[in-house]
């Protein structure tokens, strides 16, 4: 399910859980709204406010933790791709091919995870032939380096280019995997709907209270949202920025590869 179909079910359970508790208010028995149940009831609720709180914020952390890292490996990345580039300048003009095909390999990226950002007209055209890390691996140890010093940036070029798609394949696994286990989701949302019952059950009924729980209850569903969403960071509404990658891409041999 998507960020914006799990936050739409949390919010109507939530602020059914504030109707309810309306409902129940006029339902109960007077003595059942005494005081002394009033404190014991607000005892509970407060206990497992505390959890919800915990909880919340324990998924705060995690989810702010899995965009960071993801941001992270994208700028270690486009830092890889830059220094692969100039490890194969540097090995001469039988590397020129492989150079052409890790462009085209960083531009089927952008165009795969970003597909509504431009990359140049030149990259375009040129990727349309498709191209990976894998055809530059292959490009790489077809080639017969004459000297040591050719031969050693040959294995560095090897060694730059695998763990480039060590990182590739890792951004393939985590797009559109949540870290955060499912079960926490429902209980905090349970939580939420048991504290929301109660303030409509201890809540007078008029249309300050409900459009006030209304907005509160809205709150607590963008704090679930931005959380869903800040755990899956290739995709929905806080994407990582795909300046790495560009950036990368501008400092490639071809010229038409930069960025418009």
């Amino acid at each position: 399910m998507s960020a914006w179909a799990i936050s739409s079910v949390a919010f109507a359970c939530i602020f059914g859980g504030m109707l309810l508790g309306i409902f129940l208010r006029a339902i109960l028995p007077e003595h059942h709204m005494s005081d002394e149940s009033k404190d014991v009831v607000k005892l509970g609720i407060g206990m497992i406010a505390t959890l919800a709180a915990l909880v919340l914020a324990l998924l705060i952390s995690s989810a702010k933790g899995t965009y960071d890292t993801m941001s992270t490996e994208l700028r270690l990345a486009g830092s890889r791709v830059m220094l692969l580039d100039r490890v194969m300048a540097h090995y001469g003009p039988e590397t020129n091919e492989a150079r052409d095909l890790l462009r085209r390999s960083v531009a089927s990226t952008i165009k795969r995870m970003w597909p509504e950002e431009k990359i140049g007209q030149a990259v375009v055209k040129a990727d349309e032939g498709g191209s990976d890390i894998e055809a530059v691996q292959d490009k790489l140890r077809q080639l017969s380096p004459r000297k040591d010093d050719q031969r050693w940036l040959q294995s560095r070029a090897l060694q730059i280019s695998g763990e480039i798609a060590g990182a590739r394949w890792l951004l393939i696994e985590q797009t559109g995997q949540s870290s955060i286990p499912m079960p926490f989701l429902v209980m905090l949302v349970f939580w939420l709907a048991i504290i929301f019952a109660s303030f409509g059950l201890f809540s007078p009924r008029n249309a300050t209270v409900i459009g006030v729980l209304f907005i509160c209850a809205l709150s607590a569903t963008g704090a679930l949202f931005l959380i869903l969403e800040l755990d899956t960071p290739y995709e929905g509404l806080l994407k990582v920025s795909s300046a790495p990658l560009r950036i990368a891409l501008a400092h490639l041999g071809n010229p038409g590869a930069l960025p418009q």
